[in-house]
C-alpha cells in the first residue's frame, strides 16, 4: 500500500515516548515536534496507530499544504479543493483549528472560513450545503497555521484517543488515560515485577498498567473510530487488525490499587470489569499510611492530590507521610510521583533520581522518581548499584520546551499581550492570580515560598488548596455501543 504523511498529537512531555511507540509499530520517517510526532506509513499503519498507541490523543492525515496571509486567502484556497474526494453532500462535518500566527488572531474565525469554503463548494455544484455538526460529525477536518504555513488534515480518530471506552464512572479530578500510560512507559515498568498505586482513585493507573503488562491494545474498548466513516475505509483490513491478539501475553505478577475512599474502590472495580481486567488487578480499601512493607521488588506510580481540584486538610502532612511510608515499606523498589508544588516534594524528604516536566491538564507538574535503598546513600553508591538516569525516556529537550513556555508567559505579561491559543490546554494563569506556593511576582511553578514556616492562610484571607470554581464534575456514564464480539 502507498505510504503517506501522518501526525500523532500528544501532551507536552510525552513526545519521545510516543515516537518510540511509533517506531515499534513500524512507522517510517518519525520526527518529534512540540506536542506532536510526524511519521509516514500506509493505511494499515494508520489503523494500527489509532488502535495500539497509548500516548497519542489524535491521528491526523494531512492532505493539503499551502501558504496564506489572511483568513480570506484560506477561504479562496480551500474552496478550490476537490472535497468530494473526502466526503459526500449527505455527510456532516466539523472543522477544528490551531493557529500560531500574528496575522491570524482568531482561530475560530479561520475554522469558520474553512467551513464556508466547504459549504460553498457543494452549494455551487449541487445547490445544497452539507450539514455542520459539532457534536457528532461524520468527518472532522483540522487546519493548522504556523505563521503563514497552513496545512489541512483529516482527523482519523474522532473522539480523543484517551477515551478508551472502559471508563464507566470517575471520581473527582480523574487522571487522563494517556498521561497515566505515559507515566508508566516512562518508568520502564514492563510487567516483570509487582505494581502498586496506593492512591488509585477511579483506577486509571492500575488499569493502564494491566493493559501494558498484558500488551492489550487500548483501542479494544472503543465503539468506533472516525476513519470507519471515510470513503476509502477498508473494513476487512481493520477487522484483521482488531481481531489479532497474537501479541498479547500472560502476566505473572500482581497489580494492586488502594484507596481510602470506599466509593473510589467500587468505581475502580467497575472500570476494571468493563476492561475485562478485574481478575488481573487487586483493588482494596486501604489508606496509604497503612501501606505494608513489600516482600519483593515493586514499582509504585501514583498521582496524589495537589490541593487544586481535590481538597486535602493537611496536604503537606500527606506528602510527609508518603515519604515515610516509601522509606520504610518500599525497600529495593522505586516510586514515581507526579505533583504540582515544590513544597509537597520537599516534604517527601527523599532524594529523587529523576525530575521530568509534564502537564496534567493545564497544570505544569513534575514526575519524580525515587529509588528506595536500605542504609545510607553513600553506601548505596559504593556498591554495584547506582541511581539509574541513563535510561530515562525524556531528556533535556522537553525541559527546554517547558522553560520556553514559561519564558513566553513572562514575555507576554511584560508586553501586555495575550498568550497564544493552543489546541490541547488552556493558557497559563496570570502571574498576579493568587495561588498557593507561588511568589507574588513571576508566578513560576515549583518555586519555594519565601518563608520557611509551613504555609498558612495569608493576610488577604485566601485559603490554599481550595477547589477551583465550579468544581470538577464526575464523568457521566457513557452510552457506548456493545463491543465487537467477533474478537477471538
Amino acid at each position: 500500500m502507498t505510504e503517506f504523511e501522518m501526525i500523532a498529537k500528544t501532551f507536552q512531555g510525552l513526545e519521545e515516548i510516543l515516537a518510540k511507540e511509533l517506531i515499534d509499530l513500524g512507522a517510517n520517517g518519525v520526527a518529534i515536534g512540540n506536542r506532536m510526532v510526524s511519521f509516514k506509513g500506509d493505511k494499515a499503519l494508520m489503523y494500527k496507530a489509532n488502535f495500539h498507541l497509548r500516548t497519542a490523543i489524535r491521528i491526523l492525515k494531512p492532505f493539503l499544504h499551502f501558504k496564506a496571509d489572511s483568513a480570506d486567502d484560506v477561504y479562496e484556497i480551500c474552496r478550490k479543493v476537490d472535497w468530494e474526494k473526502y466526503m459526500d453532500l449527505s455527510d456532516s462535518f466539523a472543522v477544528d483549528s490551531v493557529v500560531y500566527s500574528e496575522d491570524f488572531r482568531h482561530s475560530k474565525f479561520v475554522a469558520y472560513r474553512v467551513k464556508d469554503a466547504i459549504a460553498d463548494y457543494f452549494r455551487d455544484k449541487y445547490g445544497k450545503r452539507p450539514n455542520v455538526s459539532v457534536a457528532n460529525p461524520d468527518l472532522t477536518f483540522h487546519i493548522h497555521i504556523s505563521h503563514d504555513d497552513c496545512s489541512l488534515s483529516l482527523d482519523s480518530s474522532g473522539e480523543s484517543l484517551h477515551k478508551r471506552g472502559y471508563r464507566q464512572e470517575a471520581m473527582e479530578a480523574p487522571l487522563n488515560e494517556v498521561l497515566a500510560a505515559g507515566m508508566i512507559l516512562m518508568s520502564g515498568w514492563d510487567g516483570k515485577c509487582d505494581f502498586v498505586d496506593p492512591m488509585c482513585g477511579s483506577g486509571t493507573i492500575p488499569i493502564e498498567a494491566a493493559l501494558i503488562a498484558k500488551n492489550m491494545a487500548p483501542g479494544l474498548f472503543r465503539s468506533s473510530f472516525a476513519f470507519e466513516k471515510w470513503k476509502d475505509f477498508d473494513r476487512d483490513l481493520f477487522e484483521e487488525i482488531y481481531n489479532d491478539d497474537s501479541q498479547e501475553r500472560d502476566f505473572e505478577f500482581t497489580i494492586r490499587g488502594y484507596d481510602k475512599d470506599p466509593k473510589a474502590i467500587l468505581t475502580a472495580k467497575r472500570n476494571a470489569k468493563a476492561a475485562g481486567l478485574l481478575d488481573t488487578i487487586r483493588f482494596e480499601q486501604r489508606d496509604f499510611k497503612d501501606f505494608e512493607p513489600v516482600k519483593q521488588r515493586t514499582v509504585i506510580i501514583t498521582n496524589p492530590p495537589y490541593g487544586e481540584r481535590l481538597v486535602e486538610d493537611n496536604l503537606l502532612g500527606l506528602y510527609e507521610m508518603i515519604g515515610e511510608r516509601l522509606k520504610h515499606a518500599l525497600i529495593g523498589g522505586e516510586a514515581w510521583i507526579i505533583s504540582y508544588h515544590y513544597e509537597c516534594f520537599d516534604k517527601i524528604g527523599l532524594k529523587p533520581s529523576a525530575k521530568i516536566p509534564l502537564f496534567n491538564g493545564a497544570l505544569p507538574c513534575e514526575l519524580r522518581k525515587y529509588e528506595i535503598f536500605d542504609g545510607r546513600y553513600n553506601d548505596f553508591r559504593g556498591g554495584d548499584r547506582r541511581l539509574k538516569k541513563d535510561d530515562l525516556p525524556t531528556r533535556r529537550s522537553s525541559t527546554l520546551r517547558h522553560k520556553a513556555r514559561l519564558a513566553e508567559k513572562q514575555e507576554a505579561k511584560e508586553a501586555d499581550k495575550p498568550l497564544r491559543k493552543t489546541d490541547e490546554r488552556k493558557p497559563f494563569r496570570k502571574a498576579d492570580d493568587h495561588k498557593p506556593f507561588r511568589k507574588a511576582e513571576g508566578g513560576k511553578p515549583f518555586h519555594k515560598s519565601d518563608g520557611k514556616k509551613p504555609l498558612r492562610k495569608n493576610e488577604s484571607g485566601a485559603k490554599p488548596f481550595r477547589k477551583s470554581e465550579g468544581g470538577a464534575k464526575p464523568f457521566r456514564k457513557t452510552d457506548k455501543k456493545p463491543f465487537r464480539n467477533n474478537r477471538k
